[in-house]
């Protein structure tokens, strides 16, 4: 599975971390971090944090 961020649309609004927060944070300066690789078992989390995304920047693959 692959995470993808287009952190060009994403504005940092952290829907994500809360759904899903082993696989995404707000570094230090309140900007998204995220693993692009997340473990198989966290399918369900990535594509609950895809669907809260309010600009919808989240994309889940493979």
């Amino acid at each position: 599975m692959r995470v993808i961020v287009d952190l060009d649309v994403c504005q940092d609004h952290g829907q994500c971390v809360f759904a899903a927060p082993d696989i995404f944070r707000l570094d230090g300066e309140g900007h998204l971090a995220y693993v692009d690789a997340p473990d198989e078992a966290l399918r369900a989390d990535a594509e609950d944090a895809a669907d809260v995304c309010p600009l919808q920047a989240i994309r889940v693959e493979g």
